[in-house]
């Protein structure tokens, strides 16, 4: 796995076997990252990755110069190979081990970007319940924008707040905000 872009461009980290995370490939980060350009100012944005696995997203974030960075994972490999990654870049990434839903549950801050890369064979009911849940909260700043990391076989288009979807392989990116509604 290597950096995109920013900060940190070209650096390789090797992800640990055990690692329970499948990572967003290059090519559909670096198109992920092209679309964004054109839509946030890094510099200026909060953003909350889920199911962070390697944190992969997270250090492309970071390495463009995004300032505050929340991490989630259930699992311990992930966070702490997340927190020893991040620590040794000097990336502003806070790691929670704890189960997405719960976090989502029970935190209150609001997000101008959220990115979602849950396992790619969680229930359809469960992708649906974690967009209805962000946007009950109301976890998303003014036009702040939601992106949910998927596979090609899942559809989300009967749901309010779906803006648009970008296919990569077997990868989609659909992307979420309240001006879609």
């Amino acid at each position: 796995m290597r950096i995109i872009s920013g900060s940190h461009k070209g650096k390789k980290l090797l992800i640990p076997k055990k690692l329970p995370a499948r990572p967003t490939t290059d090519f559909a980060k670096e198109s992920l990252f092209n679309i964004l350009r054109n839509r946030v100012y890094f510099d200026e944005i909060r953003v909350l990755d889920l199911f962070s696995g390697t944190g992969s997203i997270g250090y492309e974030f970071a390495s463009r110069g995004v300032p505050s960075i929340i991490a989630v994972d259930a699992h311990a490999a992930s966070v702490k190979y997340i927190e020893k990654t991040a620590t040794d870049l000097e990336f502003p990434i806070q790691v929670f081990r704890m189960d997405v839903f719960k976090f989502l549950e029970s935190h209150t801050q609001k997000f101008d970007l959220i990115f979602s890369d849950p396992p790619y064979d969680m229930p359809q009911e469960d992708f649906q319940k974690l967009i209805t849940l962000i946007f009950e909260k109301k976890l998303l700043a003014e036009d702040g924008i939601l992106i949910i990391e998927h596979h090609k076989n899942l559809n989300f288009d009967q749901l309010p707040f779906l803006d648009e979807r970008r296919k990569y392989g077997d990868s989609v990116f659909s992307f979420f905000s309240e001006r879609a509604e």
